[in-house]
């Protein structure tokens, strides 16, 4: 049953990829299972035979972004592997990160927001919305592990805002400007600039020194 299996996984991570790679391309709107099933090499009675309707398969996709978004978070920056790296610097890997992720998938970052919010109180979303919740109380606790630098009075909740503030930003600028000729002039000119700018924001509101700046 072994090769068996390993091609029924294999299979299912085609599946879940083209869900997620369509959902970006076409929207909530524009994904359908026969556009997935094109995308994915399958029919679309292969779809359903493993899903039963779009809903319950755009579900999974989306389920597993988020369980790989953790995996891949405690993978590359560990506690250990942030503690040898500057306060300032750390900041900014972490907002540099966020800003190419941001800017690379902005689409399928707008259409799993509008999924989220249509299912908001359900069960799905309760589970989303754990597992982002652990993504991002994870980075608030490598922050808040160096709390020596931290002049804040509450180091955890102002690395929590902070953050937050930081995605609301990106948000606004990167995923969902609307009619950015309005911001002209008055943003920075490029992701550079936005990163440096972020950081600095970021970094002033913590109170943590940046020497040479």
């Amino acid at each position: 049953m072994a090769p068996q299996q390993a091609r029924s996984r294999e299979s299912l991570g085609k599946l879940l990829k083209a869900a997620v790679e369509v959902l970006g391309q076409q929207g909530i709107a524009g994904t359908t299972i026969p556009r997935i099933a094109a995308h994915a090499g399958l029919t679309p009675g292969a779809v359903y035979r493993r899903f039963r309707n779009k809903d319950v398969l755009l579900e999974t996709a989306i389920l597993r972004i988020l369980e790989d978004q953790a995996k891949v978070l405690l993978l590359s920056l560990t506690v250990e592997a942030a503690a040898k790296i500057p306060f300032p610097t750390l900041a900014e890997q972490v907002i540099n990160s966020l800003v190419v992720s941001y800017r690379v998938n902005a689409s399928l970052v707008r259409a799993v927001r509008q999924f989220l919010q249509e299912r908001e109180g359900g069960a799905f979303w309760k589970k989303a919305s754990k597992l982002e919740m652990r993504t991002f109380e994870y980075l608030v606790d490598i922050f808040a592990t160096r709390k020596s630098e931290i002049k804040h009075a509450d180091f955890r909740t102002a690395a929590a805002l902070g953050l937050m503030m930081i995605n609301g930003a990106l948000w606004e600028i990167v995923v969902n400007p609307g009619d950015i000729k309005l911001w002209k002039g008055l943003l920075p000119k490029n992701d550079r600039a936005l990163i440096v700018e972020l950081t600095r924001a970021f970094l002033s509101y913590l109170g943590v020194e940046r020497k040479n700046q």
